[in-house]
């Protein structure tokens, strides 16, 4: 039980390798195929906003699929796109590639915690997707500065480290894991989109939208900004993102035991203040080595605890749906990262190299203004007066 799910982990951390670790090799692709970096940052944008848009509808068209067959297909095509990205010839195709990998990735991610559920008991399902989604947070602390270190000299190796990833996932998949039980209930596009109409949960997934526009509008630019610190090493900048993925690591853990201890609405408060103090100071402690290394082992913390008390705010909405809000979620993050891919290069255009960094702070001020609102508590009602009973008549 315990390799299958971390097989289907593997396919997690293929993924989240494969969107951000972009930020690493920014500077090669633009290189290699004659555009600007922030033209080549569009790559990210292109892969954020297919996924956001194809995963709810390729949920609600796979629905009825076998989970093993959806599982194969998926990691099938984000390998062969991936390997395709790896040979592609012109930005034009790079970008046509990302699309492909993006529905590849739509498409795994939220089956897989489906499947995670369905091969334990329902009191071990939170550990079951905790593992799955364990992915995510370890492409972060290795996969992305693994992938930058590959490719530091040709950034189609660490495409290719990508492919392979996915490969793996799918001949471990292929052969560990048997057909599965289909969900009893199979929800339409609109069913998955009608949470939407309650203010509350349209308030949280607008704080998570808000919060990854502010996160990403400098991260995928990452290399631009730790620049000065770095002096356009890779070395140096592989050094700069292990650090914040073992500290992104660290982040969703105290993340969790703060929104256990003090509840989500006081940890998405703190942390998010934070987050955004330790932005307004980036223009000044990117500028040289050691700070830039304390920001980056600062900075994911903050960021990690917020997305963790976010989760868990939108749960707490309505429990029985969770994983249905959670999508939901999934769905505004990626959003956020799509956008960002554009106002970091307009950011970078209007401020220059090193006070772009500035938009993100304005950003996550904006996210933690919303947040103010949107998570307080509702009011209680009104105690009812007891009628009073009219006099006896005599």
């Amino acid at each position: 039980m315990r390799l299958r799910l971390l097989l289907l982990a593997l396919g997690t951390f293929a993924v989240g390798t494969d969107g951000m670790v972009m930020a690493g090799i920014l500077p090669l692709i633009a290189g290699d195929l004659d555009v600007s970096i922030s033209v080549a940052g569009q790559v990210v944008t292109v892969f954020a906003l297919s996924y956001a848009v194809l995963a709810p509808v390729l949920a609600t068209v796979t629905a009825r699929w076998p989970r093993h067959r959806a599982l194969l297909i998926a990691l099938t095509v984000f390998s062969i796109a991936n390997a395709l990205t790896a040979l592609a010839p012109s930005y034009g195709v790079l970008l046509v590639t990302r699309v492909l990998a993006a529905a590849g990735a739509a498409l795994y991610t939220p089956t897989a915690n489906a499947v995670a559920t369905a091969l334990v008991p329902p009191e071990r399902r939170g550990r079951a997707i905790a593992v799955v989604m364990g992915g995510l947070t370890a492409a972060t602390a290795l996969g992305v500065p693994l992938g930058t270190w590959i490719g530091r000299t040709d950034w189609r190796l660490t495409m290719w480290l990508v492919t392979a990833l996915g490969v793996a996932a799918f001949a471990g998949l292929a052969l560990m894991l048997r057909e599965l039980p289909q969900p009893a209930k199979v929800l339409g596009l609109r069913e998955r989109l009608a949470p939407l109409a309650n203010s509350r949960v349209l308030g949280a997934a607008l704080t998570t939208f808000l919060v990854f526009l502010a996160f990403q509008t400098t991260f995928i630019y990452y290399t631009v900004a730790a620049h000065p610190a770095t002096g356009g090493d890779q070395d140096r900048l592989t050094l700069l993102l292990l650090v914040s993925g073992i500290a992104s690591v660290g982040g969703s853990a105290v993340g969790g035991r703060l929104v256990d201890r003090l509840g989500p609405r006081r940890v998405i408060l703190f942390a998010g203040t934070a987050a955004t103090v330790l932005s307004a100071a980036s223009p000044w402690t990117l500028q040289s080595m050691p700070s830039a290394l304390v920001t980056s082992a600062l900075t994911p913390v903050a960021g990690w605890a917020v997305t963790v008390a976010l989760i868990a705010r939108l749960a707490s909405l309505d429990p029985a749906n969770a994983p249905l809000l959670i999508s939901l979620n999934s769905s505004a993050l990626y959003l956020g990262i799509a956008a960002a891919g554009g106002t970091g290069s307009l950011a970078m255009a209007l401020l220059g190299d090193r006070w772009f960094l500035l938009a993100g702070t304005a950003l996550m001020t904006l996210a933690v203004g919303v947040s103010v609102f949107t998570t307080r508590p509702a009011p209680a009602p009104a105690p009812r007066t007891p009628a009073v009973p009219d006099p006896v008549q005599v």
